[in-house]
């Protein structure tokens, strides 16, 4: 039975977790993640998902502030408990050398995308954003740099064409555990060799913020319309109106051939609302204004009709 340390946060790490808990052939020590961090309006301390995970079957957790101040035992060779491997989904904090060569067969990254493509933190978003039409898993044994290492495996999945970026990544959570119960078993045996990345293939996509969400008018109406489903829910897209933020939650699907407005600039469209873009035009199916309620797009023109007209 080979032993693991686990290292992941949100989500997106569960599904790995679990797979690795109900296989027989794996042995999980202790789980590493982020420690619990006050979330949402009433500031309430909560733990990560992947904690609460861990909970439920009764595993060792240890929550760094920093990954570097890991415990001894995990930190030292030929010290504490042995650790075969250590997997690591969705951490959000660079790996330090000293943990990196810890274990037997070193530190595996399970990585949302085909890398080298989309290094970084948002490879899910950059995807839809992008319009591929495909992506996937991609295994990799860790080394110092940013998803620089060599690839053990990947794994590929279709984009839907009414893809968001929450419904990708429940995909990808989910074949994250698949791939890695699938190649880990073969590595681990020395019957797959990592392969290194093409460097002249790399591309990057970095951390989202909330001002990364604010809408460029000045884009077609089809990458904005990619643009609002990749980064639904997070980090959402928004821009200013009337004064306001207003979020932008659900655009139409086909783009209007229009062209006859300023770029940014509300109209009414069959008494919808639509705005008007870098080129073509894209009708707003549901919005909310900062402090208010979601409403969609036939409430909106209820209360703000007069507005649009107007501006």
């Amino acid at each position: 039975m080979y032993k693991i340390i686990f290292i992941g946060t949100p989500e997106f790490s569960v599904p790995t977790l679990e797979a690795l808990i109900a296989d027989r052939r794996f042995e999980v020590l202790a789980v590493v993640t982020a420690p619990d961090a006050k979330i949402g309006r009433k500031q309430i301390l909560t733990p990560p998902p992947v904690k609460v995970a861990a909970q439920k079957y009764k595993i060792p957790i240890i929550q760094p502030a920093d990954i570097k101040s890991l415990p001894l035992a995990l930190g030292e060779r030929g010290q504490g408990v042995r650790v075969d491997v250590i997997i690591v989904i969705a951490y959000g904090q660079i790996i330090p050398p000293e943990i990196l060569t810890l274990p037997k067969y070193g530190c595996l990254n399970l990585h949302a995308s085909l890398l080298p493509q989309y290094r970084g933190a948002s490879p899910i978003q950059a995807a839809i954003a992008a319009g591929d039409k495909i992506t996937g898993i991609t295994l990799m044994k860790m080394d110092a740099g940013l998803d620089t290492g060599p690839i053990i495996a990947q794994t590929k999945l279709n984009i839907a064409a009414n893809e968001t970026g929450a419904s990708l990544h429940d995909k990808l959570a989910r074949l994250s555990a698949k791939t890695l119960l699938q190649y880990l078993p073969g590595y681990l045996a020395g019957k797959i060799k990592p392969k290194p990345q093409a460097d002249a293939l790399v591309t990057y996509a970095p951390k989202l913020t909330r001002q990364s969400g604010r809408i460029n008018w000045r884009k077609s109406a089809e990458a904005i319309e990619r643009l609002v489903r990749a980064y639904h829910p997070w980090p959402g897209t928004w821009t200013k109106w009337d004064g306001k933020i207003l979020k932008i939650i659900e655009v139409g699907k086909k783009n209007l051939p229009i062209n006859k407005y300023k770029v940014g600039q509300f109209f009414l469209h069959n008494d919808r609302p639509a705005i008007q873009c870098g080129r073509s035009s894209l009708i707003i199916s549901s919005l909310q204004l900062a402090g208010k309620n979601v409403l969609t797009g036939q409430e909106f023109i209820s209360g703000y009709k007069q507005k649009i007209e107007n501006c």
